[in-house]
């Protein structure tokens, strides 16, 4: 393995996440009863934690290949690597983005690395990869 990063989702989302949820079971309290709201904040905790593994985003690449999740490809068909900063990354995410690119994005991470494709045969231009190790990234696939 020559590089591995692991973007998860931010404490602060999940505690609003978590806000949200407990909200739900205070209203069931104050309607229904406490086992309701027992059984209902049980179920929400579970669903929190359901969403904080599955927002997840694996980045790894090893001798011949980049995988992010469960897209793959070899790195003998990836071109120019460029470091986005948080304005640049904005630009490629929206206004100047092209509906072709593979995007293994996460909103709550600013920063990214943008990787040419250059294998004909394939329609996508590039892959837009949220990243907060950018350089070491960019470093790797270079």
């Amino acid at each position: 393995m020559r590089f591995r990063e692991v973007i998860a989702p931010p404490v602060w989302l999940l505690a609003f996440i978590y806000f949200l949820f407990t909200s739900i079971s205070i209203s069931l309290w104050a309607a229904i009863g406490n086992n309701p709201a027992l059984w209902s904040q049980i179920i929400l905790t579970v669903a929190l934690v359901f969403i904080a593994v599955r927002s997840r985003m694996i980045i790894e690449i090893d001798e011949n290949v980049l995988r992010i999740d469960d897209a793959h490809i070899e790195l003998k068909y990836l071109g120019d690597v460029t470091i986005l900063d948080a304005d640049e990354m904005r630009l490629v995410r929206g206004r100047d983005a092209d509906p072709a690119a593979f995007l293994a994005i996460r909103f709550w991470s600013s920063r990214g690395v943008l990787v040419g494709i250059k294998d004909h045969r394939d329609p996508t231009p590039y892959w837009l990869i949220s990243s907060k190790r950018g350089k070491e990234l960019a470093a790797v696939l270079r």
